[in-house]
């Protein structure tokens, strides 16, 4: 059965079976809007696009895997403002010859994701179009406290991480070489994220001046932190967790595993700033410090290669 022979409205009707109630919301799914209760009295919102050929490949991503990407990259937005995530919305935009099968289990793997997270589906939309899309935006809660942002960062702070980056990048390479043998789950890493979301509350209760989602790649996001902050950071590739992971995927297809870590991006790890006289949160990882200056140093010297995904510069995927 396709998404045209049962409709939008049909389409909506199986979306609205997938999703289980959420106890929070006073207005839930079916209504012109969800209502939803909000403790603090403050919103935090943030919003993306992940688009077939783009962001994901159908040949190489099963629905749900998708389904848990899409989920997963915004949740983790709001847990780099040292929020905690509420809920999710989802915009479909679809050709009508895609199975519905295949839009269900795309919803399961964004519940799967929302249950991980602590988040519940509040709604959406469906559209008909000529190539899959899916408009996310997620919501949550600072539980009384600040927001983190990306400009709060001071000379003296350390640097730290809340989980390992560059292995989405080293699975999609993995991919693109059609290799067979992924002992680490590298290829895992790039079909599912799996954020650290309740690292970002964590840090924010531990004093964290400055935090960020590390989507684009490494260097390019702590760029945006030392921009926003009037601050150097001095990275050391040494002190990056699960590099040993990478150096053998970089091995087995005569590769650089720095690149990955360095500008791979899509593993949304958080990384912050923390004052240097205290100690970081469990699961986080100091691995560099902010000076006076500007800009991001990589063990002392200013990186030389791409800084991470830039979408206008060139098409993530080969091919749909």
């Amino acid at each position: 059965m396709t998404v045209a022979d049962i409709g939008e409205f049909g389409l909506i009707a199986a979306i609205q079976a997938v999703l289980p109630p959420d106890p929070a919301a006073i207005v839930g799914v079916g209504d012109d809007a969800a209502v939803l209760q909000v403790p603090g009295g403050r919103v935090v919102a943030s919003t993306d696009l992940l688009v077939e050929g783009r962001h994901f490949r159908r040949d190489w991503s099963a629905a749900r895997d998708i389904g848990v990407k899409a989920a997963a990259q915004n949740l983790a937005d709001i847990a780099a403002m040292g929020a905690v995530p509420t809920a999710l919305l989802f915009g479909l935009a679809i050709p009508g010859e895609v199975a519905v099968a295949w839009v269900l289990d795309v919803t399961r793997g964004m519940v799967a994701e929302c249950d991980r997270a602590g988040a519940a589906i509040a709604g959406g939309d469906v559209t008909s179009a000529d190539a899959i899309m899916l408009a996310i935006t997620a919501l949550g809660h600072l539980a009384g406290g600040e927001p983190v942002t990306r400009g709060g960062a001071r000379a003296g702070d350390v640097v730290a991480i809340s989980g390992p980056v560059g292995r989405s990048a080293a699975g999609l390479a993995l991919l693109e070489a059609g290799a067979a043998d992924d002992p680490a789950g590298l290829i895992a890493a790039h079909r599912r994220p799996q954020p650290d979301y309740p690292a970002g509350p964590r840090a924010a209760a531990a004093g964290a001046t400055a935090m960020i989602d590390v989507s684009d790649g490494l260097v390019a996001d702590l760029g945006h932190i030392a921009a926003a902050s009037g601050v150097r950071l001095d990275l050391r590739t040494a002190s990056l967790p699960g590099t040993a992971d990478l150096a053998a995927a970089a091995g087995q297809l005569g590769a650089d595993w720095h690149k990955w870590a360095l500008a791979g991006g899509e593993d949304h790890a958080l990384t912050a700033t923390f004052p240097a006289n205290q100690d970081v949160p469990p699961s986080w990882t100091v691995i560099g410090s902010a000076d006076r200056g500007s800009g991001v140093l990589v063990d002392g010297k200013t990186w030389d290669g791409a800084a991470g995904w830039d979408h206008f510069r060139k098409p993530r995927y080969l091919s749909v």
